[in-house]
C-alpha cells in the first residue's frame, strides 16, 4: 500500500520528471500541485497546507530558531543562482558600482526571503556595503510576506518602510523614488504572476539596467572565490509525516536524485548556469562537470554553513542554524 501525500512545487528542470511522472517515488503517490514558490512558501508558512513541497532556506531556518519544528527538510537543492546579479537600478539614479547603493533607497520583495539574504551576503562580504548602509522598501505586506509568517522583524540598525498597498517597486524604480532593487521577482519568475508580488512583469528598458553590466563575468567572479553556486530552495516534508513513516524521506529523495540525472543529461535548460559562468564541459555519459547542483548534505555542508551565518550576521536569526536541525536524521550521511 502506499502513502498517498500532497505535493506543492514549481516547475523547474531539475522537477519535471516528478512532475510529469517520469520519475516516482517508491511507495509514494504524489498528489502533485504546481505553483510559484512565493505563493507555495507563503502557504506552508501561514497553514501547513501540503506535506511535501519547495521551501525557503532561510524561513526554514527562522522557523527553527523560532522553536517551529513542523517541517523536515531533504538535502534536496534544485534551485540556484548568483542573486545579486539580477539586482536592477533606476537610470535615475546614477549607480554604476555596487558602492553607489550606499545611501540610496532599496527595494526588495521579502526582506528576509533567501534570494535577498545571499544577495545582501554578497554585497557585504565582496564590497563592503552593509544592510545598513541602504534604506529598505518592502513590497510584500507583513499580511502576505513570508517574514509576516515566521515573525520577521527588521534586524536592529535596519530602517525599513513597507511599500504603499497602491504602489509597487516597478512603479517606484520607473519613478525615481526608489533607487534600486536587489530582488525583481518578476525577473527571477520569467513574469508569472503571484499572489503575495504585485510589481509588474517587464520595466521600461530606459527607466532601468542591471547594477552589473556584465553579469556573466560577476558570476565567474563569484564562484571562482565561493566554489559552488548558492542555494535558495530545498525540499520539506511534513515532521509528522516522517514520525509515521521514516522511510518517506529516502525514498522521496532517491527519486529527487534520479529526476535531476534524468534532466542534467536531456534538458538544455538545466546547464543555463554552466553557459553563465563559462563552463560546460560534460563527460562521455552527458554529464556536466563541475556538478554545480549537487543534492545531500555531504557535498552541501559548505554552503549550508556559509547561509547560516550570513542569516545570523544580517540578524534573521539568534544564531547558526546547524543543518542536523533541520534535515532529515536519516539524509545526514548522503
Amino acid at each position: 500500500m502506499s502513502v498517498s501525500l500532497s505535493f506543492a512545487m514549481t516547475r523547474n528542470p531539475r522537477m519535471d520528471p516528478i512532475l510529469d511522472g517520469r520519475c516516482t517515488p517508491v511507495g509514494i503517490d504524489l498528489q502533485v500541485l504546481e505553483g510559484q514558490a512565493p505563493d507555495i512558501f507563503w502557504r506552508q508558512l501561514r497553514f501547513a497546507e501540503f506535506d511535501v513541497s519547495e521551501m525557503s532556506l532561510s524561513s526554514l531556518l527562522m522557523l527553527i530558531d523560532r522553536g517551529r519544528d513542523e517541517w523536515k527538510a531533504l538535502p534536496v537543492f534544485h534551485d540556484r543562482r548568483f542573486w545579486h546579479s539580477y539586482a536592477i537600478v533606476s537610470r535615475k539614479a546614477g549607480i554604476t558600482t555596487p558602492a553607489d547603493l550606499r545611501g540610496k533607497q532599496v527595494g526588495v520583495p521579502d526582506y528576509q526571503q533567501t534570494a535577498a539574504l545571499w544577495s545582501r551576503a554578497i554585497l557585504s562580504h565582496h564590497f563592503d556595503i552593509q544592510p545598513q548602509d541602504m534604506v529598505w522598501h518592502m513590497e510584500r505586506s507583513p499580511a502576505l510576506s513570508h517574514g509576516g509568517a515566521v515573525g520577521f522583524e527588521p534586524p536592529e540598525g535596519v530602517e525599513l518602510h513597507y511599500v504603499a498597498e497602491n504602489r509597487h517597486l516597478g512603479s517606484m524604480l520607473i519613478d525615481g523614488s526608489l533607487d534600486a532593487a536587489i530582488v525583481y521577482e518578476p525577473a527571477l519568475l520569467d513574469g508569472h504572476p503571484t499572489t503575495v508580488d504585485r510589481s509588474p512583469r517587464s520595466l521600461p528598458e530606459d527607466a532601468v539596467h542591471w547594477l552589473f553590466a556584465d553579469r556573466n563575468a560577476e558570476r565567474r567572479r563569484c564562484f571562482d572565490q565561493l566554489g559552488y553556486v548558492p542555494i535558495n530552495h530545498c525540499l520539506v516534508v511534513r515532521a509528522s509525516v516522517l514520525e509515521k513513516h521514516p522511510w518517506v524521506a529516502l525514498n522521496l529523495y532517491q527519486a529527487f536524485v534520479e529526476s535531476k540525472q534524468l534532466n542534467d543529461r536531456t534538458v538544455a535548460k538545466s546547464l543555463d548556469i554552466y553557459a553563465q559562468l563559462g563552463l560546460g564541459g560534460a563527460y562521455a555519459d552527458g554529464t556536466p562537470e563541475p556538478n554545480l547542483y549537487p543534492y545531500g548534505f555531504q557535498a552541501n555542508k559548505r554552503v549550508l554553513e556559509a547561509l547560516a551565518t550570513h542569516s545570523h550576521e544580517q540578524g534573521l536569526t539568534s544564531r547558526p542554524i546547524a543543518p542536523d536541525e533541520y534535515l532529515a536524521a536519516s539524509t545526514l550521511d548522503l
